[in-house]
Formats: structure tokens, C-alpha cells, sequence
């Protein structure tokens, strides 16, 4: 018989570790408060100046929304806490390093390249996959986490912040172990540009590591025009001592943002993605619920379901062919890749996309694409299995919804 209501997407028993550091730790312990979280950061940095205050309203409703509405587990209080203090210090680190070095203010960020799509719709392995080129610039998870003083290129590769983070990022492995088998962690990984923008907290790296509901109600009305003038002002900080000739930068967060996103870089270029959404669903679904158990036991699989529906893809699809269609930027801007194609073909698919922004697409660039992608079998980690039927929505009811979008960008349904 047919699966017919949604899984319970939980991820398998806490780790020994885990269980028993929860035996003897109160969550009432770890204490998260905005005031004090921002002067502790001054005192351990020694800076005072914050930047532009447009992250004050969104970090107080984040902070309010960890503390009373994420249901935190001891570790996960840790964990945010963790987060928070590197996000602020971060940024007084950032506005330190620019009033002293003013020049970087004057960094040129020129035609970057971003790539966005649905979740799970190839983002990363294409974003890895074109940071094998020498030509591109992309960020990486060490440098993002520590970006002060900002990384050198004949250092980018032995710096000894790359340990510390790797040992930092493998942490959300070690709670839950299913996770390395949805996504692949890594300090020397190039990161979504959320982790950039989280230092505005305007980013929905914030909801999707937590369940933070007013947080998300606030961020579905904010402008998020200061994030990306932040994302910019991390990348001329990124780039200033190891330069290359093109950002490339990635999340499917840009999906829902083109507005802003070119209001801040008028002259990107941007791939979108495309795969079957029926396909997605579940992916999410599970991942989603995966990286909030990560710091909470109180995790409400149907409420992460909720999150990402097939009403919710299809608003975010709708979104994006209206912007593309209103003339608000010129169509030689965007190029589409579909994800059975990335899968089949990769470096044709990869070669299409040079052709298309009019890029030098070097022998040598695709030899490193060649052996990257030699060197990271599909299933290495174990495999992600996931099913619609899991999800509980009808199926004709969301192969309708999607037909429209599956006929424009010429996606088979598989499903």
C-alpha cells in the first residue's frame, strides 16, 4: 500500500555524546540576550562600531525569537550562541579593517556571477564545480566564518583559520550524522551567500537553522537592500589581498531577492536552476528538519513540511519569471540551466553557460572541473533517500499546479 501521510522526517537517536551532555545541562544556563551578547562582543574585540544600524531591529527579534520561541536544547543554546558572537564580531572586525584601510571600500565587484534555483536543484555541485576554474572567486566557508584580517592569496590555501573552522562546521555533523549524507560540509567549500548575509540577519539562513516564526513574519516584509549592500561590503573586505577576475556566488535564496539583488549589483549575471519541484519537496522537507534538530528536540516535522510547499515553490517560480519578464533586467542577464541536463552532461551544461555571459572557458579550468567531480561520486556520504509520497500531498493536484512552469523551462516531470 501506497505512503499516503507525511514521514516523520526526523533524523535516528541522538549520538551517546549528545544524550548525555543533555542529561546534566540545563538550557536555563545559557543565557541569550541581545544587550549582552553586543557588549561582550565589544569587550572581547576591543571595537565598538557596529556599522549601519539597519541589523538592529532584525537581531532583536531574532535574539527574542531563539530565546523564547526555538525550543532549544542546551547544545543548540550553545550553538546560537556561538553564532550570534561570531556574527557580531565579524562585523565590528569588518568596519574596523575598513576605517583603517579605506581603499577597500573602493574594491570593484564587476559582473559577479550568482546561482539560484529551488533547493536541491544543483546549486552547490554547479557552484563547485565552477570554482575549479582559476579565473573565479568564490566564498569560502573559513574565510566567512573568519574573515578578519581578511585572507591573502598566498596564504588562502595553508591559513590556520581553515582547521578551526573545519572542525566548527563538522560539529552540526557530529550531532546529527544523517546530515553529511543530505549536504556536504567543509571549511574549503565555497558557502551560500546567506552566510554573508547573516551577518545583517537579514537572511533566511536564520530560519532555516531554527524555528523562529516571528522572526520569519518579520523577514517576509523587511527590505532586503541592506543585506545585499552588507554582502557586497564583505565581498570588496574578502577580496581586497586575493583577487580573481569574477565572483561566483550561489543561493536559492536570490530566487525570491532579483529586485534587490540588482539594485545592488546591476550588472550580475545569473544562472536559475530548474528541476522538477515534485522532486524537491521531500528533499527539503527532510533537510530542513535535519538542520533545526540539529540545536532542538522540540522539531515539528509538519511544520517544516509547511514551509516549503508546493504553493510556496510556485510563488517563488512565479516570482522569478515576472521579474525576468517586467524588464527590469536585460534577458541576456539570465541563463537556465536544468538540472536532469547538469546530471547528464555537466560539461556541456558548464560550457553552455561561458557561451552564454561570453566567457573564456580554459582547458585548464575544465580539467579541474573534471577531476573534481571524478573525485566526489554521488553517494560517497551514503545516499538521501526520499519519497513524495512521504509528503502527503496529492500528486495530480501538484503535477497540475507546476505544468506551466515544467512547459516555459522545458522540465520533465519525474515524478
Amino acid at each position: 500500500m501506497e505512503e499516503t501521510t507525511p514521514r516523520d522526517w526526523r533524523p535516528g537517536p541522538r549520538p551517546a555524546w549528545v544524550q548525555a551532555l543533555h542529561t546534566i545541562a540545563d538550557p536555563a544556563w545559557i543565557r541569550l540576550d541581545a544587550d549582552a551578547l553586543l557588549a561582550e562582543a565589544s569587550a572581547k574585540t576591543g571595537l565598538a562600531d557596529f556599522g549601519d544600524d539597519a541589523f538592529q531591529e532584525p537581531y532583536r527579534v531574532f535574539v527574542r525569537a531563539l530565546d523564547e520561541e526555538a525550543q532549544l536544547h542546551a547544545l543548540g543554546r550553545l550553538i546560537a550562541r556561538s553564532d550570534l558572537s561570531n556574527w557580531l564580531e565579524n562585523r565590528l572586525g569588518l568596519v574596523d579593517w575598513r576605517k583603517r584601510h579605506p581603499e577597500i571600500a573602493a574594491e570593484p565587484i564587476e559582473r559577479p556571477l550568482f546561482i539560484t534555483g529551488l533547493p536541491r536543484t544543483g546549486t552547490s555541485i554547479l557552484h563547485e564545480l565552477l570554482a575549479c576554474d582559476p579565473a573565479h572567486r568564490v566564498p569560502l566557508h573559513w574565510e566567512v566564518r573568519h574573515p578578519c584580517p581578511p585572507p591573502e592569496a598566498a596564504s588562502a590555501g595553508s591559513d590556520p583559520r581553515i582547521e578551526r573552522a573545519e572542525r566548527q562546521v563538522q560539529l552540526w555533523n557530529h550531532i546529527v550524522p544523517e546530515y553529511k549524507v543530505m549536504h556536504e560540509l567543509g571549511a574549503r567549500l565555497p558557502v551560500e551567500c546567506i552566510q554573508l548575509t547573516a551577518h545583517s540577519f537579514r537572511s533566511e539562513e536564520l530560519m532555516g537553522r531554527h524555528q523562529v516564526p516571528s522572526y520569519a513574519a518579520w523577514y517576509a516584509g523587511c527590505d532586503l537592500v541592506p543585506a545585499y549592500r552588507f554582502h557586497r561590503a564583505m565581498l570588496q573586505h574578502l577580496q581586497w589581498r586575493h583577487r580573481r577576475e569574477r565572483w561566483v556566488l550561489k543561493a536559492p535564496s536570490h530566487l525570491a531577492a532579483l529586485g534587490p539583488l540588482l539594485a545592488v549589483y546591476p550588472d550580475a549575471r545569473v544562472v536559475v536552476t530548474h528541476r522538477d519541484p515534485l522532486e524537491i519537496l521531500p528533499s527539503v522537507a527532510s533537510i530542513l528538519t535535519s538542520t533545526a534538530y540539529v540545536r532542538s528536540d522540540a522539531v515539528d516535522p509538519q511544520a517544516m513540511l509547511g514551509w516549503f510547499t508546493g504553493e510556496t515553490c510556485r510563488a517563488l517560480l512565479d516570482g522569478m519569471t515576472a521579474f525576468r519578464t517586467s524588464g527590469a533586467a536585460g534577458p541576456a542577464q539570465f541563463c537556465d540551466v536544468r538540472y536532469d541536463d547538469l546530471v547528464a552532461r555537466p560539461f556541456e551544461t558548464l560550457a553552455s553557460i561561458y557561451d552564454h555571459f561570453g566567457l573564456r572557458h580554459s582547458a585548464d579550468a575544465e580539467a579541474r572541473m573534471r577531476a573534481y567531480l571524478a573525485a566526489k561520486p554521488k553517494g560517497r556520504h551514503g545516499v538521501h533517500r526520499y519519497d513524495f509520497r512521504a509528503t502527503g500531498f496529492d500528486l495530480a493536484t501538484e503535477r497540475e499546479r507546476f505544468r506551466a512552469y515544467r512547459e516555459r523551462y522545458g522540465v520533465a516531470s519525474r515524478v
